[in-house]
C-alpha cells in the first residue's frame, strides 16, 4: 500500500521522501538546522544548506551525544541509539498531506538536560496522532556541555556560548514547524509545545525567551517549568571546572576539535562533583537570551498562550532507585540530607508538616518517605503550583493536573513515579512499568483526548473527562487516576508549608 501513495513534501530546503504506515505518513530524521560542528560546536544553530533532488526521511537521525543511562530505565527510555553531534533532527507523524489545518504537537524530551532523544521508542507509535487527528512533532536538541555550557565568560569571550545553545536548537526546530508545517497538513497558527521534566523545565524557559515569542500558541509542560534555569555567575564556574579538566591551553580550534568522548568523560566527572548528581548544565538565565523565567511570566510574558501544567505525586521514588543507600535512612539523616537543600531552619518545620500530612493518609512513615514526599514537591510540584499562580495573576488561562496512577513495577514501590505518564500521553503504556487492563486503558483514551482537545482549542475539557475548570479560583486540579476527577486544592498542607518556609 505504501508503494502507492505519494509521501514526497517539499519543504523551503528541499523535498524530503517520507514512509506511509498504519494510516500514517512519517517523516523521520528531518534536518531543522546545520549540523554545528567544527566552528559551529557551541554556537546557536544556523540554517541547514539547502539541498537538491530528494532527501530519504526514512530513518531517524542521530541523536545527541550522551552518557549511558545509569541504573533501571523505565521501558522505552535508553534504548541504544547511534549517536553524533549532527544531531539536530525532527520526526513527523500525519495523518494526512493535505490542507486540513490540523493542530500541531510538538514534543520536547526530558532526560535532565542530557539524556534523551525525539525517537525514543516511547514516542514511535504515532498513536497520539492517530487518535487526535493532529500532527506530531519531536524533535533533538544539543545536550549536557555541548548544549549548555555558559563559555562566553570563561573563554574571555573566544567562544561566546552563553549556556543556552540546546534552548536555542528548540527555538530553530519551532521556527522550522512554523515554514514548513503546512506541507504536512498542520495549521502554523495552531502549534503546542508539550514536553517533560526537562522538556516541560525548557518550555518554561521558552514562554518568556524573546526569540520564541510567537512561534507556539499552547503549552502542556508535564513535571517541570522554568525553575532549573540557573544563574549566570553558577553556570560559570561549571564552565571553568569544565576548562581546567580539559586542560585547556586558551586555543579554540583545540577545544572545538576535542573529541566528544572526552567531552562526556568529562561531563560524567562533573556529574559526580553535582549535587544530587542529576545534571551539571541546565538553561542559563543571562538577562538577554533568558530572562528569569517566573518573574518574566508575572510581568505579563507570554500573554494569549494557554497552558496546562500538572506533575506526577511520587515523582522522586523513581530517582530513590538512583540512592539505595536512603532505603534505611535515618531521622538524624533525613535531618542532613535535608540541610543540604533548604536553610536549617526550615529543616523541622518541613518534616513535621510532612510527617503529619502523611500519617494523616494513613499507615507508618519512615523517613525515606518523608525525604521523598519532600524531594518530589520541592523539585516538581511546588515550581508548578507557583507557574500556575505566575499564570493566575495575569488572568491567563491555566490547567492543572495531578497523575496518580500508581505503577505495578517493583510490587508498586514506584507509585506514581516521575516519567509513568509519558506511556498514557503517547498511547504506549508498557504493561510492566504503566500497567494494562481495562483500567489503564480507559486512563490512555482520557489522557490523549485531553491533550489533543486541548491543542485543538485550548481547553483540556473533554466527553471522556467532563468539565476540567481553570486553576486559578480554586487551585482546581484534575487528578488523573483508575476514575478521574477535580479536587479542589490538593494535598494543601504540603503546600501551604511551603509559603510559609518560601525556598520555591
Amino acid at each position: 500500500m505504501g508503494n502507492n501513495v505519494n509521501t514526497i513534501v517539499q519543504t523551503k530546503n528541499g523535498k524530503i521522501e517520507g514512509v506511509f504506515e498504519d494510516k500514517l505518513y512519517i517523516f523521520r530524521g528531518i534536518p531543522y538546522a546545520a549540523p554545528p560542528l567544527a566552528s559551529l560546536r557551541w554556537a546557536p544553530p544556523q540554517a541547514h544548506p539547502v539541498w537538491a533532488g530528494i532527501r530519504s526521511a526514512k530513518e531517524f537521525g542521530k541523536t545527541a551525544p550522551q552518557p549511558p543511562m545509569q541504573g533501571n530505565p523505565p521501558p522505552g527510555f535508553g534504548a541504544p541509539e547511534e549517536m553524533d553531534e549532527d544531531c539536530l533532527f525532527l520526526n513527523i507523524w500525519t495523518p494526512g498531506l493535505d490542507d486540513k489545518k490540523r493542530p500541531v504537537m510538538v514534543w520536547i524530551h526530558g532526560g535532565a538536560f542530557v539524556l534523551g532523544s525525539g525517537s525514543q521508542t516511547s514516542y514511535r507509535g504515532g498513536k497520539l496522532s492517530k487518535s487526535g487527528d493532529v500532527v506530531l512533532v519531536t524533535i533533538n536538541y544539543r545536550l549536557g556541555v555541548l548544549g549548555f555550557l555558559n563559555l562566553d565568560v570563561a573563554t574571555e569571550g573566544k567562544i561566546p556560548a552563553s549556556g543556552n545553545e540546546g534552548l536555542l536548537d528548540q527555538v530553530a526546530a519551532l521556527q522550522w514547524v512554523k515554514d514548513n508545517i503546512a506541507a504536512f497538513g498542520g495549521d502554523p497558527d495552531n502549534v503546542t509545545i508539550f514536553g517533560e521534566s526537562a522538556g516541560g523545565m525548557s518550555i518554561g524557559c521558552l514562554m518568556v525567551m524573546p526569540a520564541a515569542q510567537g512561534l507556539f500558541h499552547k503549552a502542556i509542560l508535564e513535571s517541570g517549568t522554568g525553575s532549573a534555569a540557573r544563574a549566570s555567575d553558577s553556570s560559570i564556574k561549571v564552565a571553568q571546572e569544565f576548562l581546567r579538566m580539559t586542560g585547556w591551553d586558551g586555543s579554540v580550534e583545540k577545544l572545538r576539535s576535542l573529541p566528544v568522548a572526552s567531552i562526556l568523560k568529562i561531563q560524567i566527572e562533573l556529574t559526580l562533583k553535582t549535587p544530587g548528581g542529576l545534571t551539571p548544565v541546565t538553561p542559563v538565565i543571562d538577562g538577554k537570551i533568558l530572562p528569569m523565567p517566573l518573574e518574566a511570566l508575572k510581568k505579563g510574558t507570554a500573554k494569549g498562550v494557554k497552558t496546562l501544567v500538572g506533575t506526577n505525586l511520587d515523582e522522586w521514588k523513581l530517582f530513590e532507585l538512583m540512592r539505595p543507600d536512603q532505603a534505611d535512612l535515618s531521622e538524624a539523616m533525613l535531618v542532613k540530607e535535608l540541610e543540604n537543600r533548604v536553610s536549617p531552619e526550615k529543616v523541622a518545620k518541613l518534616i513535621a508538616a510532612y510527617r503529619g500530612a502523611l500519617t494523616r493518609r494513613g499507615g507508618i512513615v519512615k523517613p525515606v518517605d518523608i525525604i521523598s514526599a519532600i524531594q518530589t514537591d520541592m523539585m516538581f510540584r511546588m515550581p508548578s503550583v507557583r507557574f500556575l499562580e505566575a499564570r493566575c495573576q495575569i488572568n491567563q488561562e491555566a490547567y492543572a493536573y495531578l497523575f496518580t496512577w500508581k505503577s505495578p513495577a517493583m510490587n508498586g514501590a514506584l507509585g506514581a513515579c516521575h516519567a509513568l505518564e509519558i506511556g498514557f500521553v503517547f498511547g504506549e503504556p508498557e504493561a510492566g512499568f504503566c500497567g494494562s487492563g481495562p483500567d489503564a486503558d480507559k486512563l490512555a483514551y482520557e489522557i490523549q483526548e485531553a491533550w489533543t482537545t486541548f491543542a485543538r482549542t485550548g481547553n483540556p475539557s473533554t466527553p471522556s473527562l467532563g468539565d476540567w475548570p481553570q486553576y486559578c479560583e480554586k487551585r482546581q486540579t484534575m487528578i488523573l487516576c483508575k476514575i478521574s476527577h477535580i479536587e479542589e486544592s490538593p494535598y494543601d498542607e504540603e503546600r501551604a508549608i511551603w509559603d510559609e518556609v518560601g525556598g520555591v
